[in-house]
């Protein structure tokens, strides 16, 4: 898969309720649906960048989105900026699907989104290395005053504890396909984490229920969206609502 050309990547929109950024890539061709992408917690859209541009050249239009992961909580961020996106594809053709590819904290803002709205028939969600039970990294350092600074309101709400906000999430009612790492290059933080884990976020943590299909591939947390072979799973899930099984 190589980038066509004629990429077009239009002006930034911004959200009312929560201010954010996105990067929006209109195929050459009549888009086959709509793709947002969500970073992770302290990322940027940057992060995302290859695995919008091998959707978009799949005939996707893409929104990357750049938010605020650490400066609000996770229903604010939510409530407003996925709410905004969605909208936004929606005024641009209401009858298409509206997918999600997300890394970490954004698979949870999907979820949580997820509780009170629908997306479209035909629309599917792609989530990477999501801490969809819980972090035990954000239970050791949730006291601490410099992680409490740095990762901000959503960070204190990734915990494992019964009343944290991803344990008391309902299932969704919308395909999911889960592609989690097994490899960590963080060993003093896998060691806090039972089985397998990305450095970030244990295997067992990243399963849903109500998953179509799960996936783990030899990918850390931070970097698992560049993987060749995650964009080319991350695409065949949003084609045919399954991953490519190898033989």
């Amino acid at each position: 898969m190589k980038r066509k050309a004629g990429l077009l990547t239009m002006i930034f929109v911004c959200c009312c309720a929560t201010a954010f950024s996105a990067e929006m890539i209109v195929p050459d061709k009549t888009p086959t649906a709509h793709v947002i992408l969500l970073h992770g917690m302290g990322r940027s859209c940057r992060s995302m960048s290859k695995m919008a541009g091998y959707l978009a050249d799949s005939g996707y239009a893409v929104v990357n989105l750049d938010y605020p992961s650490t400066g609000a909580d996770i229903e604010t961020l939510s409530l407003g900026v996925v709410a905004e996106a969605v909208e936004t594809c929606r005024s641009k053709n209401p009858e298409a699907p509206i997918h999600f590819v997300t890394h970490s904290l954004g698979g949870i803002l999907v979820r949580h989104y997820l509780q009170n709205h629908s997306l479209p028939p035909g629309s599917r969600v792609v989530m990477l290395s999501p801490p969809n039970r819980g972090s035990e990294i954000a239970d050791l350092l949730k006291e601490f005053f410099l992680y409490r600074w740095v990762m901000g309101p959503a960070g204190q709400q990734l915990g494992t504890s019964a009343d944290a906000l991803p344990i008391r999430l309902e299932p969704v009612d919308v395909p999911v396909g889960i592609i989690t790492g097994g490899r960590s290059l963080e060993p003093w933080f896998s060691i806090r984490m039972p089985g397998p884990d990305d450095g970030k976020v244990s295997v067992a943590s990243a399963r849903l229920p109500e998953m179509a299909d799960f996936l783990v591939v030899h990918r850390s947390h931070g970097f698992i969206m560049n993987g060749p072979e995650v964009i080319e799973q991350t695409i065949h899930f949003l084609r045919h609502g399954k991953f490519r099984k190898e033989g």
